[in-house]
């Protein structure tokens, strides 16, 4: 067993989508090879309703697969093949655009105004760009949820994980996506494919990753005192992305209040990638058309 190092910690910036929603973006919207298959990473957590209320009204995609998960609010939706719905607490969408949908999303907060999920969009490979769009529209009971003897808790969204399958089945990447929460004081070691990129999203708490022991620090040098490498150990806190490098272990040793992160890994797809907003193609010529049948009306390939 290998445990991954820490590769890179990334604090989100602030970015502003849709008609004016305030957010937090871990990645995204540039060099994503590291990420591959996944493109995007967006934090919607707020709890002043003016500035999430305006929305994502219609808009494109095509060939890509966005993830709504949401933990508190509600998330209205629709799209130009007359799905309607709200997506509420601890709920999933995993919408394949495939060769192309209209769609929006409108949040709406919960009863004290709060806000708060996370949108990941993940690629589609060429064979399966311009695939016939479909939704899996998972409430969260039916989520399975695993507590081990530690006190750790775990929701499988997606891929099999100590015994459990997640609800989304037939995604292209074969993500796996989980929701962790390790309590104070807990180290936890978790398994994660050697042929898989990861990385894990910090949203509440703070703790250490990489392969210290040590609760705190930052250790990134090369060359021990044996001559061999050592590992990187990193404490990340609230509302931190980490990129793992390669193994097939990611360790983590909770802070004093616990920690809660997602985990997500899937398989690199390596191919080019070609991207103009919410449509990513393969090549520029691929995105012009798509362009030009925005303006033509023959955008939408299955009705």
């Amino acid at each position: 067993m290998s445990i991954r190092p820490v590769k890179q910690i990334i604090k989100p910036q602030p970015a502003i989508e849709g008609a004016g929603v305030k957010l937090q973006r871990a990645f995204g919207f540039s060099n994503t090879e590291e990420f591959d298959p996944f493109l995007l990473l967006d934090d919607f957590r707020n709890d002043r309703p003016q500035d999430y209320r305006a929305g994502f009204p219609w808009h494109p995609h095509r060939g890509i697969e966005t993830i709504t998960y949401v933990l508190a609010g509600s998330v209205e939706h629709g799209d130009s093949l007359g799905n309607r719905g709200a997506l509420g607490a601890g709920d999933v969408q995993w919408m394949t655009a495939g060769s192309g949908i209209m769609h929006q999303e409108m949040p709406q907060g919960d009863a004290e105004g709060r806000m708060h999920g996370f949108q990941l969009w993940a690629n589609l490979p060429s064979s399966l760009k311009m695939t016939a769009p479909r939704y899996q529209d998972i409430p969260a009971a039916a989520i399975p949820e695993i507590v081990d003897d530690d006190g750790t808790r775990v929701r499988v969204i997606t891929g099999d994980f100590w015994g459990k399958r997640g609800p989304v089945d037939g995604v292209a990447a074969d993500p796996r996506y989980l929701d962790v929460s390790v309590p104070p004081g807990k180290k936890k070691t978790l398994r994660v494919g050697t042929d898989r990129h990861a990385f894990a999203y910090v949203f509440a708490g703070s703790g250490t990753f990489g392969g210290a022991s040590q609760p705190f620090g930052v250790l990134t040098e090369k060359g021990g005192a044996d001559g061999g490498d050592l590992l990187v150990r990193e404490r990340t806190g609230n509302r931190s992305l980490v990129l793992f490098d390669s193994g097939d272990e990611v360790t983590v040793q909770a802070g004093d209040e616990g920690i809660r992160f997602l985990l997500v890994s899937g398989k690199p797809i390596e191919e080019p990638v070609a991207w103009y907003g919410p449509i990513v193609m393969n090549t520029r010529a691929e995105l012009q058309q798509a362009v030009n049948e925005l303006q033509n009306g023959t955008f939408i390939k299955h009705r």
